[in-house]
């Protein structure tokens, strides 16, 4: 635990509470998610999700980024300001797969939607596409329930490829990658791009001819 986050016994009760609340979303997000690949798989004879990873961000990584945006490290700042510390990734084939699991999501009840950033339709300049939703989830413990925000990122095989590499290329130069590493990755990132499209192309050749056979 950080000693910026966290100094007293009842802070570190309370990081407790909250860390496993962020658990129990992720959970649960993770079971809502496992459940509509079951139905995909019983009622389509099709599974649009490759594979799903979560994740709970450190105490260092999230005294970082509250530090970087000027924000007290504490955990009310914590809660407030940090929508990512439980995260949710969903890998699956094609485009229009993205956009059918956020639909299938966002319609439960139980899942309020926040905040919506489309690098699809709209991509950060360095190239990087993806779908993020930021959520929140009622847990309920015995004092009552407790809304929990958990961001959940949607990306095709060929995104989240792109991504991971951008990811350990970015770090490995601490933030301060060359300009023709940078040039070099929103390059690759088109191409990336071009996959995508054509491999979606091609498979909404194949559901035609299915359709007349």
């Amino acid at each position: 635990m950080d000693r910026d986050l966290i100094a007293t016994g009842d802070e570190v009760r309370d990081w407790e509470t909250l860390m496993l609340l962020y658990n129990s979303a992720l959970k649960e997000i993770n079971t809502k998610i496992e459940i509509l690949r079951d139905e995909f798989e019983n009622t389509n004879h099709y599974n649009p999700i490759e594979h799903v990873t979560s994740r709970l961000k450190t105490a260092q990584s999230i005294v970082r980024k509250l530090k970087n945006e000027g924000h007290e490290t504490d955990l009310v700042s914590m809660q407030r300001y940090i929508s990512d510390i439980a995260g949710v990734r969903i890998v699956c084939s094609f485009t229009s797969d993205i956009y059918k699991i956020a639909d299938m999501i966002s319609s439960q009840d139980d899942v309020n939607v926040l905040v919506i950033k489309n690098y699809i339709a709209s991509p950060k300049p360095n190239g990087y596409k993806s779908y993020h939703m930021i959520v929140s989830i009622p847990i309920f413990l015995s004092d009552g329930p407790r809304n929990v925000k958990v961001e959940i990122q949607i990306r095709t095989i060929a995104m989240d490829f792109w991504a991971t590499l951008e990811h350990k290329i970015h770090y490995k130069f601490e933030g301060n990658t060359p300009k023709v590493i940078t040039d070099e990755l929103t390059e690759v990132a088109a191409m990336i791009n071009t996959i995508d499209e054509r491999m979606q192309a091609l498979n909404d050749t194949v559901k035609s001819f299915n359709a007349t056979t």
